[in-house]
């Protein structure tokens, strides 16, 4: 299973978050989404219009991620250097590997990565 990952700021657009997904390497072979849930709302949508099921990853559940990529902001907000990459991995779950890093859209406001594990 591919979990593709995300962490956005309130207001980010479906279009920040596709740019965001085709920046790691587009949809093909992802087969569901994920962030941390208090976000699940803002992404409803988005997973809804790729045909794929939204994981809701419990804060708890981050820190602790192996994730490849640092922002100061998200480590103070919620215990893990990156939000996309750690919803990835936690998704995926155990023994999940990070197979894209993050990447943030143009516009900066959403970032998406990449994990593959073998959780059903």
């Amino acid at each position: 299973m591919r979990v593709a990952g995300f962490g956005f700021r309130k207001g980010a657009t479906e279009a920040a978050l596709r740019d965001a997904l085709m920046r790691v390497g587009g949809p093909d072979g992802v087969t569901m989404v994920a962030t941390v849930a208090d976000k699940a709302g803002g992404l409803r949508n988005f997973a809804r219009s790729l045909g794929l099921p939204l994981v809701a990853v419990p804060p708890g559940d981050l820190p602790g991620q192996a994730v490849a990529t640092r922002s100061a902001r998200v480590t103070a907000l919620y215990g893990t250097g990156s939000l996309a990459e750690a919803a990835a991995l936690a998704a995926a779950g155990p023994g999940a590997r990070l197979i894209a890093p993050r990447a943030q859209s143009a516009d900066g406001t959403a970032t998406a990565a990449i994990a593959e594990g073998a959780k059903p």
